[in-house]
């Protein structure tokens, strides 16, 4: 299949140029999903010529689909490759055929029969482009006619591993370099500034309800506290080996204690600067079996105090780091006025990276401007560009060009990571397999990333390991530090899979 693919210049020494002794038909477009509409495509173009040529549109020009392409373009090229009808394949880096029809100028240029009778401004250049220099036009019969975004809008392919595997051959990326990455961890200082939070979980069952009033009568059957916020982001960190460092501001209040209580069980260095007007940021999240009913938030969401600010500012300029990560759930420390005061009293050439984890709150991840990496969530880039229609590569590209990031991860939930690398956009989908709570693994996922980051400066593998990280998170019920020997374990899990 391999011999197939290939370059424009190895296309053009293989079949010639125009006029050919050897007739050449090419047949040009996304092919996500390559069904039976394509093989019978296909099937009668090479039909009418020698030799059968199949362009494929890369992967930053789709833009059908929030989340197309579902399939990455090497592997759509592989699919084709493998079919005995086709001779040659190409990935163009255009965003139409008009490309590839004036580089390789086919003999016929075959489209399928519903542009026949109703072509559109892009079918009408490209019949202009064909016979502006003696070629043809072809329309395939129109008997069956299938649509991949409709069966792609039915039901998503399963190719998590099969993407994996390209995207690893293509960055030559082992397991073996994943597993010599996270024994670097150890060696890196991190210091994480953001919002602490403690999240409990109120355990009940549901008896009934009110008769009089829509009132859910529950039993408190117990509860569970959990360090979240930037907290979490710091026992991630230190789970997985680092130096770990925490500036953040707590209420002197019982949960200030417990989070100060376990900063301390885990190692943690830091500067927790106490705030006596302000309680410590407390959600509790009461559950009936399975169901969350309500959330409770105990919660100040001011600008923090002009002493608290300056602690802050003192406490990142005073320690000595390699990276510094701002971790941001908009609860008081992150703003427009305080980012910039923040991002002053950095140290020199320490790598700066920025999370977005806002859920009932709503920031904007470009005030976190010029940062070496920056890993919002969809909806936060989303709301940051005010683009609702965008698919997810052109949503990345704007973002990354507004915030001066050099590199961006988009954190799409079930649908895993998306990222660019070199202008090209590539995904790495979601490794949990059991999702028993999904809270956390966002913050997993940041520490990972951005250890692999500082240990190799792979885009690709941060993403990777971050995800393993992030799938090892929505396995536990709670929000709990994930240790390194469990993302060793799932590296070994999924080199056994694959």
């Amino acid at each position: 299949m391999s011999s197939k693919v290939s370059s424009l210049p190895e296309l053009l020494s293989k079949v010639g140029g125009f006029p050919r002794e050897k007739k050449v038909v090419l047949a040009h477009g996304c092919f996500d999903i390559c069904h039976p509409g394509h093989i019978r495509h296909l099937t009668y173009a090479k039909a009418k010529a020698d030799i059968l040529v199949a362009s494929v549109t890369a992967d930053r020009h789709i833009t059908k689909g929030t989340y197309r392409p579902h399939v990455p373009e090497n592997i759509r090229a592989e699919s084709l490759a493998a079919l005995e009808v086709v001779d040659y394949v190409i990935i163009t880096d255009e965003p139409d055929g008009l490309g590839i029809i004036n580089s390789l100028k086919p003999d016929y240029y075959a489209k399928g029969f519903e542009y026949s009778d109703h072509p559109n401004q892009m079918t009408s250049q490209e019949v202009s482009a064909v016979e502006s220099y003696g070629g043809e036009m072809i329309f395939t019969p129109g008997d069956v006619v299938y649509s991949s975004t409709k069966l792609l809008n039915t039901h998503l392919p399963k190719l998590q591993i099969e993407k994996l595997i390209s995207l690893m051959k293509q960055f030559n990326i082992t397991f073996d370099n994943m597993r010599s990455a996270i024994a670097e961890f150890r060696k890196f200082r991190v210091h994480v500034v953001g919002d602490a939070i403690v999240d409990t979980y109120t355990r009940t069952n549901l008896i009934g309800a009110n008769a009089k009033t829509p009132t859910f009568s529950v039993l408190y059957n117990g509860h569970e506290d959990y360090i979240g916020g930037a907290a979490i982001v710091a026992l991630h960190l230190k789970a997985a080996g680092a130096d770990v460092t925490l500036s953040t501001v707590l209420g002197r209040d019982k949960m200030g204690e417990f989070v100060g209580e376990e900063l301390r069980k885990a190692q943690i260095k830091g500067k927790g600067v106490f705030d006596k007007n302000r309680p410590t940021t407390h959600k509790n999240v009461v559950i009936a079996e399975d169901s969350r009913l309500l959330k409770i938030d105990v919660v100040d969401n001011a600008v923090i105090s002009t002493q608290a600010l300056s602690e802050l500012c003192e406490a990142i300029s005073g320690t000595e780091t390699d990276c510094v990560i701002c971790s941001d759930f908009r609860h008081g420390i992150f703003n427009k006025m305080t980012i910039p005061l923040f991002v002053g009293a950095f140290p020199n050439d320490v790598y700066r990276v920025a999370d977005s984890q806002v859920a009932s709150r709503w920031g904007n991840i470009c005030e976190f401007h010029g940062f070496d990496l920056i890993i919002p969530n969809e909806k936060e880039a989303r709301f940051a560009l005010a683009d609702q229609d965008s698919n997810v590569g052109n949503l990345a590209t704007a973002l990354r060009n507004r915030s001066a990031a050099k590199d961006i991860i988009l954190k799409l939930g079930s649908r895993g990571v998306f990222f660019l690398q070199d202008e090209r956009p590539y995904s790495v989908d979601s490794f949990a397999e059991v999702v028993k709570d999904a809270v956390g693994a966002g913050d997993s996922f940041l520490a990972y990333a951005t250890l692999t980051m500082l240990a190799t400066k792979s885009l690709p593998m941060a993403c990777i390991i971050g995800s393993m990280a992030a799938a090892i998170e929505c396995g536990i019920d709670g929000n709990m530090p994930i240790e390194l020997g469990s993302v060793l374990g799932k590296i070994n899990e999924v080199e056994r899979m694959i």
